[in-house]
């Protein structure tokens, strides 16, 4: 859908805050009369973006794989078939409560698949370590456009991050997971 399209891309490029109505509306070729119709409201619209990236991963991904596709897709720098659902979240945080809690649930949702690759028990703050991790990872390389990061090759990013990752969540696969299985590639 066009307006979903156009609200993932504005989102990820300006945050919740500051990417307006009207301007989502405009990308999509659209009147905003029919944006409110489909989805009510600014908010329910952004909880719509952030469910189709990463409801759809979560559901499709198997646990093992989840980290590396979050991470390729963030790394993909929003070329074709990139999921921008992580750079949505990154530029929308601290923006509103409303916006906090749904970043919230489905940070949660990830931190418990990601948990369950773990067998210490500690393994809910593992994920959570995980998970900040490819926060971080993202805060740098989207928002901050920190280098050498920012401009990384993602295949060499990926072997590094999720190497050394394996210490934190002992059953992801072993270093040098295929990157082209399951949209792990690159740009996917």
């Amino acid at each position: 859908m066009r307006l979903l399209d156009a609200a993932s891309e504005l989102f990820a490029e300006r945050g919740y805050e500051r990417a307006t109505v009207r301007d989502i509306a405009a990308r999509a070729g659209a009147n905003q009369a029919l944006l409110f119709r489909y989805f009510g409201s600014k908010k329910a619209l952004f909880g719509e973006v952030m469910a189709r990236g990463g409801q759809e991963q979560l559901r499709t991904t198997p646990a093992e794989r989840l980290f590396e596709v979050a991470l390729r897709g963030m790394l993909a720098d929003g070329g074709e078939g990139a999921d921008r659902a992580l750079e949505v979240c990154l530029r929308s945080i601290g923006g509103s409560d409303e916006i906090g809690e749904a970043l919230r649930g489905l940070g949660e949702e990830y931190a418990e698949v990601l948990a369950t690759l773990s067998t210490s028990d500690h393994g809910g703050l593992r994920a959570d370590l995980a998970l900040s991790w490819l926060l971080g990872i993202g805060l740098m390389r989207v928002v901050v456009g920190k280098e050498p990061l920012a401009s990384a090759d993602p295949d060499t990013v990926c072997a590094l991050v999720v190497g050394t990752l394996g210490n934190l969540l002992e059953s992801l696969p072993a270093e040098g997971a295929s990157a082209g299985a399951d949209g792990g590639g690159k740009g996917g």
